[in-house]
């Protein structure tokens, strides 16, 4: 018959090689988990072709007072409006209770260029185009955009007044690099 002493030797060992065993499983689990995952993680990062627009200059020069242009960064439209001063004065006259995003004119331009309004050209109710930046194009109740797949309407300032989108229209960051050339990104 065993002694007591060669049965806790028997019980540590099995102990020990169930734990070894167990901490090696888990661990190869891990490793596995961390191969799979980390894949599917960096296809979400942006593709090289995207990488390379991640900023674009802007000649702003020949935009007119009151005119606006459309571009395009990183594959969105870019809406670059010249407000003029009617169009100014009428955005901050509009009280911040009455917005449904409230935010001022000035939160929206830079200090110095408030003329200068520029935003994504994307609605922020289901991501249509809206209209108003080309010449002649319907510019909604309040004169800014108007999104024609759901009826929004946006004021001078691109803030959301009338329509299903949530949210004003998005301004991008950017900076001007000179009186005539705007960095976007």
């Amino acid at each position: 018959m065993a002694s007591e002493s060669e049965l806790s030797a028997v019980v540590e060992d099995g102990v020990r090689r169930r734990d070894f065993i167990n901490i090696a499983a888990v661990s190869f689990a891990g490793v596995g988990a961390v191969a799979v995952v980390l894949p599917l993680v960096n296809q979400m990062n942006p593709s090289a072709d995207v990488l390379a627009l991640s900023s674009t200059e802007i000649d702003i020069s020949a935009i007119g007072t009151g005119q606006a242009i459309k571009t395009s960064w990183r594959k969105q439209p870019v809406f670059v409006r010249n407000l003029t001063a009617a169009e100014i004065a009428e955005a901050k006259k509009v009280p911040l209770s009455d917005l449904r995003d409230p935010q001022t004119i000035d939160e929206r331009t830079k200090p110095g260029k408030e003329n200068w309004l520029i935003t994504l050209g994307v609605c922020t109710h289901l991501g249509c185009v809206p209209l108003g930046a080309a010449e002649g194009e319907n510019r909604g109740d309040f004169g800014g955009y108007f999104c024609p797949c759901h009826g929004s309407h946006y004021d001078t300032a691109a803030r959301i007044r009338k329509g299903p989108a949530p949210t004003n229209l998005v301004v991008p960051p950017y900076e001007f690099t000179s009186d005539t050339v705007v960095t976007i990104g």
